[in-house]
């Protein structure tokens, strides 16, 4: 595999919060880094994990991008009801931090599919209701909103539970389309549309989509390691931050 220094690795999330996407952090981190989306567009945002990681790229790569998490944030039958400091709680940290290109759509994704113009999302990033008809239909409906060559991501792609369809709707379309599959974790599934300029592509892109099954082993063996490597630099600089605290208070 060519030699291969990703930015997550100097990582460090401006707010980590309870989410099973935390093992897909640095890839998506880095993914953005690498495309610089001009527009990007999540389905199904919860407390805000994967979107807060996608704005740290964008406001650290210095991204001409704008950002829209599309959500209702009153939960589902996977995630039971939430109330209302679950919304505030990601609006607050969306406008402390990424002012001005990130954004919030309260609504169902049906509603929110008719604010962008077809082929104008270059990441789409879909984790909504996780039954089959859900992800599928989720997937019909936005797909010609996506950008010729543009990468849709599908959170929980091994993801075994009860009600839980991703898995199978991933298995079909895996076959069909150019995808790229984490297998750790719940899972992370990565499609790329047909068409673009792939001259134009990233090393982590060519890397996905080379073709090549060795190659494709030792980036998800990568991406494991670098998982565990930021869990460990998260803690230590947790660990110093509350050293510091302490130090202050006793001051």
């Amino acid at each position: 595999m060519t030699l291969y220094l990703p930015p997550s690795m100097d990582y460090v999330p401006d707010k980590m919060v309870f989410s099973t996407w935390v093992d897909h952090v640095p890839f998506g981190y880095d993914l953005v880094a690498a495309m610089g989306p001009h527009l990007l567009v999540e389905l199904g945002s919860h407390y805000g994990m994967s979107f807060f990681t996608f704005c740290q790229a964008i406001k650290d790569h210095h991204v001409d991008g704008l950002a829209y998490a599309v959500d209702t944030w009153e939960g589902d039958d996977h995630t039971g009801p939430y109330g209302e400091d679950v919304f505030s709680g990601v609006q607050s940290h969306l406008r402390d931090h990424y002012r001005g290109f990130s954004y919030q759509l309260r609504m169902t994704f049906d509603e929110a599919r008719e604010q962008f113009p077809d082929e104008s999302v270059e990441l789409l990033h879909i984790d909504g209701f996780h039954t089959y008809e859900a992800v599928r239909h989720d997937y019909e409906t936005w797909y010609d909103k996506v950008a010729p060559g543009g990468m849709i991501l599908f959170h929980d792609v091994r993801a075994r539970l009860p009600g839980f369809g991703v898995w199978r709707f991933w298995d079909e379309i895996e076959a069909q389309q150019e995808t790229f599959t984490f297998n750790h974790g719940f899972g992370l599934g990565v499609l790329r549309k047909p068409g673009g300029e792939r001259a134009a592509d990233s090393m982590l892109v060519r890397m996905l989509f080379a073709g090549d099954p060795e190659g494709e082993e030792r980036l998800r063996s990568f991406y494991v390691n670098i998982g565990e490597y930021s869990q460990l630099k998260r803690q230590e600089h947790m660990r110093k931050a509350r050293k510091s605290a302490a130090k202050g208070s006793a001051g």
